[in-house]
């Protein structure tokens, strides 16, 4: 994303901006705290999707004041739905609260729980899953961790958790980077400047996303870095334009399909850089054999009006493909459907389905885009962290990846299709020891042609150019 200030403080920020205004005609009197950060101690902490207690939301405070919660709104996917919290509602330090919506909306096998301030659009916390509560989606532990199946329905009170983590779609406990806890500079000093963010590997190929609206195109530089392509306009990487030749898109991702780049460069934006107080969450498809310095988007998927509302800043930040071959052969559900993913239903697609994440709820959403310019949304599932930044499907082993930057202290984690056709988490792994807590938005893989010695490479993208340098590369094992 375009940043004028650093970071990792932009949160903070951001936050300030939208709960200050309450704070100072004391919309929220009731809340003893008087900073904007009240609102990141509420949290949703319980989700139950069926039973005897079924469309049950329960919220959290893990903060160490009371907050009134009078007014806020708890949704489910569809944005008419609306539950609000009544007047005169508190949390106190540490204290749970559930709510029955049943009468308001139900939750479904595939939905999301949605938590925003009482103006309906400040969205403060959310999550979604792809199977039924079994019998309960619950944080462990409480208010902080990820979601996962817990023992026992446990709503206004501490959650059940299972020892180990685990469960049916539920997490794992992090562990050591996959590879060598090493990781080396890939870029010389001062190529990219800030904002570099989404990444792919194409054979001897580097695409890079730059939230500036810049595509670029990267060659190998010796035998460990990347440089940009001198040729074709690609020298300073090419500004990027929405179809029709106008805006400027905040692209924060980048990814391929089978057919590669001549089959067309896929980017996912957020908003429009000449309008940046207002969300577009697009995926835009380039045409990049072409020459110049410029490149009009051939074609746009506005999906803004099918996801939650986020702040203009806060929107797509991930995509990454996965083929129709691998989706049917897992037995994928579609979550439109509720049926198996069936690609014939959806006529020329590019052969398989696009997944982007949004970095304000940590959320995954997978579209089969098609030909003609339609979009069908086939999965929504959490990602179990505050963020997504970054998404990557591995095909030689069958994992999609998600990672979040600095704010989880550049955590990534693998996701799997279970038995019940859902996107599960398999493994939760650190960031390399040797890498300090960088504002990484953007990872990308080396294929299975490169892995030597049990290893193989991957990069980096740090959005914030530390030490002059934005791309890291490290290993994992093969």
């Amino acid at each position: 994303m375009n940043r004028s200030i650093a970071r990792r403080g932009r949160r903070v920020l951001a936050r300030f901006l939208v709960v200050g205004p309450l704070l100072a005609t004391g919309a929220l009197s009731g809340v003893p705290v008087a900073h904007a950060a009240a609102t990141d101690d509420i949290r949703i902490n319980e989700v139950v999707t069926t039973g005897d207690v079924d469309d049950s939301i329960e919220l959290v405070n893990k903060g160490t004041a009371t907050i009134d919660v009078s007014g806020w709104i708890l949704k489910d996917d569809d944005t008419s739905h609306s539950y609000k919290i009544a007047s005169g509602t508190t949390l106190a330090a540490g204290g749970y609260r559930a709510f029955d919506v049943h009468d308001t909306f139900g939750l479904g096998s595939a939905d999301e729980a949605r938590l925003y301030l009482a103006d309906g659009k400040t969205l403060v916390d959310g999550f979604s899953w792809s199977s039924h509560s079994a019998p309960s989606w619950s944080r462990c532990p409480d208010g902080t961790g990820d979601f996962q199946q817990a023992l026992a329905v446990t709503l206004s009170g501490p959650n059940s958790c299972r020892t180990s983590g685990g469960g049916d779609g539920g997490s794992t406990s992090p562990v050591a980077w996959p590879g060598s806890g090493s990781v080396a500079t890939a870029d010389a000093s001062n190529v990219f400047g800030q904002d570099l963010s989404g990444l792919y590997q194409e054979g001897d190929v580097l695409w890079g996303a730059q939230n500036s609206g810049k595509l670029w195109r990267l060659v190998r530089d010796g035998s460990t870095g990347w440089k940009p392509d001198t040729s074709n306009g690609w020298s300073s990487g090419r500004t990027l334009r929405f179809t029709g030749g106008s805006g400027t898109p905040d692209s924060e991702g980048v990814t391929l399909t089978g057919s590669g780049s001549a089959g067309g460069v896929f980017v996912a934006s957020e908003r429009n850089g000449d309008a940046s107080g207002t969300s577009r969450l697009s995926v835009l498809k380039y045409d990049v054999t072409t020459s110049g310095s410029s490149l009009t988007a051939a074609k746009e998927w506005n999906l803004t009006s099918d996801l939650p509302a986020t702040g203009s800043n806060l929107g797509l930040e991930g995509i990454t493909w996965v083929p129709d071959t691998h989706l049917v052969g897992a037995a994928f559900k579609d979550s439109s459907t509720g049926a198996a993913y069936d690609p014939a239903r959806y006529g020329a697609h590019g052969g398989g389905v696009f997944f982007v994440g949004v970095e304000g709820s940590g959320t995954i959403y997978g579209y089969v885009l098609t030909d003609s310019g339609g979009y069908t949304r086939v999965a929504s599932f959490t990602s179990g962290m505050a963020g997504v930044m970054e998404l990557q499907w591995e095909p030689q082993a069958a994992r999609l990846w998600a990672v979040c930057d600095d704010t989880c202290d550049g955590q990534h984690r693998t996701l799997k299709i279970d038995t019940t056709g859902g996107f599960t988490a398999t493994a939760v792994f650190n960031r390399p020891t040797g890498m300090p807590n960088y504002n990484n938005e953007g990872f990308s893989l080396a294929g299975s042609g490169e892995c030597a010695a049990g290893s193989k490479p991957v990069y980096w993208a740090d959005d914030t150019n530390d030490g002059g340098h934005a791309l890291r590369k490290g290993t994992i094992t093969c």
